[in-house]
């Protein structure tokens, strides 16, 4: 059968903006990570296994060269994580293995036709590493109960692989082809039961070498803020949460496009112990501003088992 040049056009129109659509997606949705009590003394040799699931749906918004409108995106994600807190020369550190897993659903009316695609899979796994630079020196589960946290400042380095479901030949993808590094510095203050935490960063992407549609593709650095004001009673806390990222731009074989990212994000996060071993942490949050990007919401549940360290 024989397509006309119009019909091609509007054929490769749409494919390009759909992953341009699933492209702002991903990263949006990956800059929104917002953890309490990230830099936080914890006692040397504890061991923690997690598992929890997230629900997000919301809507994306492009620059107007992009053919889309009322673009939408929902996605269900599980996650299980194994964390070691450890003694790195005095100083209290950790250490996480983060494997991830999701089934997305996302569509946008494109030149006047609504297009959708819905994949699953497992997404790209990553590690994170913890040093707790000042303030939080090792202890032991005896040691740390006379401790009393004033100023922390730590670092840590995440690591995202290129292991996630993937198919060039399609436009959705639960994994991106590349990999990406996120150093990051936060400084942790307590007043007694209540503490502020800032952490700032930023994510550094590689190349994808086999996007949608040949090429190759380049992404600018991410950057990331959050702050988080804590307090906890009994055992039990709670943080409200604020997440600033901008930057990100894509370039497609060294042609950039006008996609900066910008967004701000608002949230809470209550942990709930159960006993000794065991806690629940409920946590949401939603856009307040979005420049280009994901305008969505994020309502999740985690459940975390710690052992080891002499409890």
């Amino acid at each position: 059968m024989r397509v006309s040049k119009n019909e091609f056009v509007r054929c490769l129109v749409i494919k390009l903006a759909m992953a341009a659509f699933l492209s702002s997606v991903g990263c949006g949705a990956m800059a929104t990570d917002i953890e309490p009590r990230a830099y936080s003394n914890i006692p040397v040799g504890v061991n923690f296994l997690l598992a929890g699931y997230a629900y997000t749906s919301g809507s994306v918004s492009f620059p107007p060269p992009v053919p889309i409108e009322n673009g939408e995106l929902s996605f269900h994600s599980a996650v299980l994580a194994y964390a070691r807190s450890l003694d790195i020369w005095g100083r209290s550190g950790k250490v996480d293995i983060i494997l991830p897993a999701a089934s997305i659903s996302g569509k946008g009316d494109v030149l006047g036709e609504t297009h959708s695609r819905q994949i699953s899979g497992l997404a790209d796994p990553r590690a994170r590493f913890y040093v707790n630079l000042f303030g939080a020196p090792a202890l032991s589960m005896k040691d740390f109960a006379a401790y009393k946290q004033n100023v922390i400042v730590g670092a840590s380095l995440a690591v995202t692989a290129s292991g996630g479901q993937y198919d060039p030949n399609k436009l959705i993808n639960v994994g991106s082809n590349r990999w990406s590094f996120k150093p990051e510095i936060g400084v942790s203050k307590a007043w007694g039961p209540l503490t502020t935490e800032v952490a700032a960063g930023a994510y550094l992407f590689t190349d994808n070498s086999q996007p949608f549609q040949g090429g190759s593709q380049q992404q600018d650095p991410l950057y990331t803020m959050q702050g988080h004001l804590i307090y906890s009673f009994e055992g039990i806390w709670g943080a409200f949460d604020v997440n600033y990222y901008t930057g990100g731009r894509t370039s497609t074989d060294g042609k950039a496009l006008d996609n900066r990212l910008e967004s701000w994000r608002v949230g809470g996060t209550l942990a709930l112990p159960i006993n000794r071993q065991h806690s629940i942490k409920l946590y949401g949050s939603t856009s307040i501003y979005s420049r280009i990007g994901s305008d969505f919401e994020i309502v999740g549940i985690a459940w975390q088992y710690h052992w080891g360290g002499e409890l």
